[in-house]
């Protein structure tokens, strides 16, 4: 079954005119060109945005946009 990555389903929850902190980092990701783009595991994206996402404000803002990646792939 084919699963798309974490980097494409974020994509979908971009919008530049929002201040919700999932499409701010959504929007902020795209301009990241070292994102793990084809990365599914959670612990890899984790150690990924930990160690180069400033852009991050919270790990928070990561672990909830990626619960919800989990409920979009478990269809």
């Amino acid at each position: 079954m084919y699963r798309e990555s974490f980097y494409r389903y974020l994509m979908t929850q971009r919008d530049p005119n929002s201040q919700d902190d999932i499409a701010q980092f959504a929007n902020n990701a795209q301009h990241d060109l070292t994102f793990p783009r084809q990365e599914q595991d959670y612990e890899k994206l984790s150690e990924y945005l930990e160690l180069n996402a400033g852009y991050l404000a919270s790990m928070s803002t990561f672990d909830k946009a990626y619960q919800m990646y989990q409920e979009k792939m478990s269809y």
